[in-house]
């Protein structure tokens, strides 16, 4: 393993996204989709913010199930996209070396990074990205 691998070799190029024009319905339901816990919110290529699977149950709980059982999305009309994403984000660059990301995840407690170069997303990191590849290289 090489500690000054860059992030860029690992990371997730093909980012799913949102933007601020998707609805919290919209969020919950491509997290679920695509089986992740974080997405993005872009402006363009532009990242403005992060929405994680935990923000959306964490405000959805009170209103998990009406009587049929189903999701109730009530809450999701009264919030927007902007409204509940994290915004002035820690980011890191692709050329980042892997070591460094590693470390910032950990003291931080952060579970994903979004990856910009030139003010433009280009990719995502999480630790799940990050122990599979210490698992392959140790």
């Amino acid at each position: 393993m090489k500690k000054e691998e860059p992030i860029g070799k690992i990371m997730t190029t093909d980012v799913i996204t949102l933007n601020l024009s998707n609805t919290l319905y919209t969020a919950e339901k491509r997290l679920k989709k695509n089986n992740i816990r974080h997405i993005p919110v872009v402006n363009g290529k532009r990242l403005m913010g992060m929405i994680s699977l935990s923000d959306i149950l964490r405000i959805s709980f009170i209103d998990a199930y009406n009587e049929e059982g189903t999701v109730d999305t009530a809450i999701y009309n009264m919030m927007s996209i902007e409204d509940l994403m994290i915004k002035n984000l820690v980011t890191v660059s692709s050329d980042t070396p892997i070591y460094e990301v590693a470390k910032l995840l950990a003291n931080k407690k952060f579970h994903s990074l979004p990856i910009v170069d030139d003010e433009h997303l280009v990719g995502i990191v999480t630790t799940t990205d990050l122990l599979n590849y210490f698992v392959e290289n140790c």
